[in-house]
């Protein structure tokens, strides 16, 4: 009997990614990083504080934006998916990076400027009006950005190890970015300080945020998109995106049925009837929460409740967001002794909905709420932010645990979908 039909050869595995090939991907969410960092500081505290915009407006601005966000995350994602054929020559994330990285650069410094065109007697809806299209703008460049570049990880790597490895450059560069702008921003308030300081002047009025910090966070946003384009640049210079490998079509060799051990996850809507979809959607919704507002609302604590000088609107946030990072490296050990279970890019998806979502409503509701509507600051104002630091984020704390105290009760077992018992 002759010797059978030789053995197909294995297809050789994909060389790893250079240093420099992973630093240039890791770069490519800076700008990002930057931008978001500078965008739940300093917004409310720009448009309210500097720009002596009303409570509700300044809510309504960063309420806009956070729907935007929402909207255009899955949506992006959506279209992402389906031009996953097209600029085959540059890579469609890439294209989908390049997109995003323009709407955020063209936009983001329209926002932390004055309105062009605005005077003293122009209402403040028609400088509302005129915030809106830039926010939208740089929430869909936002989301454009940040979905191809998490997509393209599965592109650049397969190793298990380097996945991790990229998301891990990734975070670091986030750190650098978040310590890069509170830097910026204290660096730029002492020297502004500094040079409208006068023997005769008080050193109190000196040390309020006014009308004379527009240029503070004028250059602080160019600085920002600057050095983000900067990198932005490096990330497509030095990273090429690879083909997709062909799928074969079905053959002669191909299995009929397949293997017995393969059992299909859970789809979108089968997610919808599992407790621990919302057990879990709860609990990242509420931590989401209890960071985002201590940090929206920390810079005007500091400034109103405390009055403290304005150059603590950076050193502060500085030492929550450096404290924050150190402590997250105790999650590694933690994590290896409860484990970690849920998957599926629908969970993903709705998870950053409603964190969205939910921060734009809880900044809108606290704002709605202000005693002073129509001055910048009165007595009332003091307690008021010392009340949405300690009874908003407590509250939520709460809830937190509430849920997470559900996990423990009833905890997350999730079944698999039985194509047989579907009707």
């Amino acid at each position: 009997m002759g010797p059978g039909p030789p053995a197909a050869a294995a297809a050789p595995s994909p060389r790893p990614l250079s240093l420099v090939a992973r630093l240039s991907y890791a770069v490519g969410h800076f700008l990002n990083d930057l931008c978001a960092s500078m965008w739940f500081t300093y917004l409310l505290l720009y448009l309210h504080s500097v720009r002596a915009y009303s409570s509700r407006g300044a809510g309504l601005l960063l309420l806009l934006g956070q729907v935007a966000d929402g909207l255009c995350t899955p949506l992006v994602g959506y279209e992402a998916d389906r031009a996953a054929s097209c600029c085959a020559r540059y890579g469609p994330r890439k294209a989908w990076h390049l997109v995003g990285t323009v709407c955020v650069l063209l936009s983001f410094p329209f926002i932390f400027s004055p309105c062009l065109g605005c005077g003293a007697a122009t209402p403040e809806w028609a400088a509302l009006l005129y915030y809106g299209p830039f926010i939208v703008i740089f929430q869909f460049g936002w989301a454009s950005t940040q979905i191809s570049h998490l997509s393209l990880i599965p592109e650049l790597v397969t190793n298990e190890h380097e996945k991790v490895e990229l998301t891990a450059l990734r975070y670091a560069f986030t750190v650098v970015a978040n310590i890069t702008v509170y830097g910026a921003a204290w660096l730029l308030l002492h020297l502004q300080g500094s040079s409208r300081a006068e023997p005769t002047q008080d050193i109190s009025i000196s040390d309020q945020l006014g009308g004379q910090d527009v240029p503070v966070f004028r250059n602080l946003s160019l600085l920002v998109v600057g050095v983000g384009a900067v990198f932005s640049l490096l990330f497509h210079l030095g990273t090429r995106e690879r083909r997709r490998p062909h799928v074969e079509e079905p053959g002669e060799h191909t299995p009929l049925l397949a293997p017995a051990t393969a059992q299909p996850l859970l789809l979108w809507k089968h997610w919808l009837r599992e407790p621990a979809f919302y057990q879990v959607g709860m609990l990242y919704m509420a931590t989401r929460l209890i960071v985002n507002l201590s940090q929206t609302y920390m810079a005007m604590y500091l400034t109103y409740s405390l009055h403290l000088p304005k150059k603590f609107i950076a050193t502060i946030p500085l030492v929550m967001y450096l404290s924050g990072f150190f402590s997250s490296f105790l999650m590694k050990p933690i994590n290896k002794c409860i484990g970690r279970n849920n998957s599926g890019a629908f969970v993903y998806g709705s998870m950053s909905f409603s964190d969205k979502v939910a921060n734009g409503l809880a900044v809108m509701a606290i704002q709605s709420l202000h005693p002073c509507p129509s001055e910048l600051c009165c007595r009332a104002c003091v307690s008021f932010y010392h009340w949405a630091m300690v009874a908003v984020t407590g509250g939520v704390g709460v809830a937190a645990a509430l849920c997470l105290c559900s996990l423990l009760l009833w905890p997350i077992r999730l079944r698999r979908w039985d194509r047989d018992a579907q009707p």
